[in-house]
């Protein structure tokens, strides 16, 4: 019985961790007094054990992808990636910080809802020491009009803008289900004039800033968002805060 449970179980874990879905099928059906073996003598026995080795295959990827992503970040630390730094664009925190971190992100995006969150605490958390010019990677839909709004808008005024880049991302149920009258209803909220964003959201200008953010942000291995630049040192996706204050407090501690 245990070698039969054995067995199987080894047969799943096979198949979940190279997904070689052929390898099951065929050797269940070669082998299916394998199966009915041990599902009929001791099935709680049988799916524990085959629980139990699928919880430790993900452990151990985890642990792989944790190794990876160390051994990336001291690459970086040491041959940071350089983002085109546009110093006429809007950002937030302090004009000569020591940190500058580049957001790749989607207004529309979920997870970049979530960063939001945590770089507004980040600002707070680095009073003086952190800048971070926010670039656009739009994918969903409605994506690619709020970008436009948002530099059209900032064409008139930064403050305006930032305002905004935070109500879009504090109202994103709104704006994914109202679309372009919600962005127009932001534009008033914040007190930019309308009829000059719906021109200017047209010019080429701000269509290229936008074309030219997403193909920066594939070039360094951003395939989603959001995405993250810390003074060169790359975040993938929308990581708590003590990840992103060990990148930061690493670089104000070099300095």
């Amino acid at each position: 019985m245990k070698r039969a449970r054995f067995i199987l179980t080894g047969i799943l874990l096979a198949s979940f961790l190279t997904g070689c879905g052929k390898i099951i099928k065929e050797t269940i059906a070669n082998n299916p007094d394998i199966v009915f073996e041990a599902i009929k003598k001791d099935p709680k026995g049988f799916l524990d054990t085959v629980n139990e080795a699928v919880s430790k295959a993900k452990e151990q990827a985890y642990a792989e992808q944790e190794k990876k992503m160390a051994a990336q970040m001291e690459e970086e630390f040491k041959n940071p990636k350089k983002p085109k730094i546009d110093e006429g664009r809007v950002f937030w925190g302090t004009k000569d910080a020591p940190v500058t971190i580049v957001e790749y992100s989607d207004f529309l995006c979920p997870y970049c809802a979530r960063a939001h969150v945590t770089l507004t605490q980040l600002l707070e958390k680095y009073k003086g020491k952190i800048r971070i010019f926010y670039k656009h990677y739009p994918n969903h839909r409605y994506s690619m009009e709020s970008a436009q709004y948002f530099e059209a808008v900032a064409l008139q005024d930064h403050e305006k803008a930032r305002k905004f880049h935070d109500y879009l991302y504090e109202h994103q149920r709104e704006l994914y289900n109202e679309g372009i009258p919600f962005l127009d209803k932001a534009v008033k909220k914040v007190g930019a004039n309308l009829k000059k964003v719906k021109k200017d959201i047209e010019k080429e200008s701000i269509k290229k800033r936008i074309r030219e953010d997403k193909e920066e942000a594939i070039k360094f291995g951003f395939n989603g968002t959001p995405g993250f630049l810390i003074n060169g040192v790359s975040v993938n996706g929308a990581l708590p805060i003590d990840h992103f204050s060990k990148i930061i407090d690493r670089h104000l501690k070099g300095k």
